[in-house]
């Protein structure tokens, strides 16, 4: 969004408001930060904390400008550029993250980790507009006879730690299946090509990632959800970061810039 048009007088009397949209040309304007409305951890740097690898969302790339890639990676990478900061990711755990712990400790200005909007993180996170509809899977060998949840029954099932995946698996499967619990999907998935689990519940884009990785792998079933992606903030602390992270979805989508990335790292119909 340019403020070229907008008058001298008018751009001063309003600058507290604009500020906020943080994404026009002029230098003054483009980056918020540089008045301490971000309130960043760092001045000039859009800290970025992501439980990482979690491919598509975010793997580790030493080509990109952050050294990360990936869906949450670009989108951001996007939001910073144009917000005129510079960006850092740091890798930290999912469950500090979705707890707001990075944010109380003020490791962060923003989570970018393939995180669903629920009203229990709401709590104790604020979180951007959605950026992603997702659901839910089970990935397992072609050879290990599970072709649903229900055949799962004194089987070990591999979810995430404080994920909806584990939440999911907690309501859903039968009485005798045994949920085990890994702090990623980087031990996780090893644990199922190592034979320690018998299948894999989560998040549909990761399991996509490894059914296109090892033909020996198949997603046998798919649960609607409902979940929505959101970027991740501390709870009441950072609204104006926030404001200018939505303004910058919202810019991104009009633009095509959405629409590139997403082509990028999933199928378009």
């Amino acid at each position: 969004m340019t403020l070229l048009h907008i008058s001298r007088s008018i751009a001063v009397a309003a600058a507290g408001v604009l500020l906020l949209s943080a994404c026009g040309d002029d230098g003054d304007d483009a980056s918020a930060e540089a008045n301490g409305d971000f309130n960043l951890v760092q001045d000039g740097v859009l800290t970025v904390c992501s439980d990482v690898p979690y491919p598509p969302f975010e793997f580790e790339d030493s080509d990109a400008p952050s050294g990360y890639s990936g869906f949450d990676m670009d989108l951001m990478q996007e939001i910073a550029d144009n917000l005129g900061l510079e960006m850092s990711v740091q890798a930290v755990g999912f469950d500090p993250l979705q707890s707001g712990t990075v944010f109380a400790a003020n490791q962060c200005d923003v989570g970018a980790s393939a995180m669903t909007i629920t009203e229990e993180r709401q709590e104790n996170i604020d979180f951007s507009d959605p950026y992603y509809d997702s659901l839910q899977s089970l990935l397992t060998s072609v050879d290990s006879g599970i072709s649903s949840i229900e055949d799962l029954d004194g089987r070990n099932v591999g979810v995430q730690q404080g994920t909806t995946g584990q939440s999911f698996a907690e309501e859903n499967l039968p009485e005798g299946a045994s949920p085990q619990a890994f702090p990623s999907d980087g031990e996780l998935w090893p644990a199922l090509q190592a034979g320690n689990i018998d299948a894999i519940l989560q998040d549909f884009p990761v399991n996509y990632e490894h059914e296109q990785d090892d033909e020996g792998y198949a997603i046998v079933e798919t649960y609607e959800t409902d979940e929505q992606y959101g970027f991740a903030f501390g709870k009441d602390d950072r609204p104006e970061l926030l404001a200018a992270v939505n303004e910058q979805l919202a810019e991104l989508r009009e633009d095509g810039t959405y629409d590139e990335i997403y082509a990028e790292y999933f199928e378009v119909d």
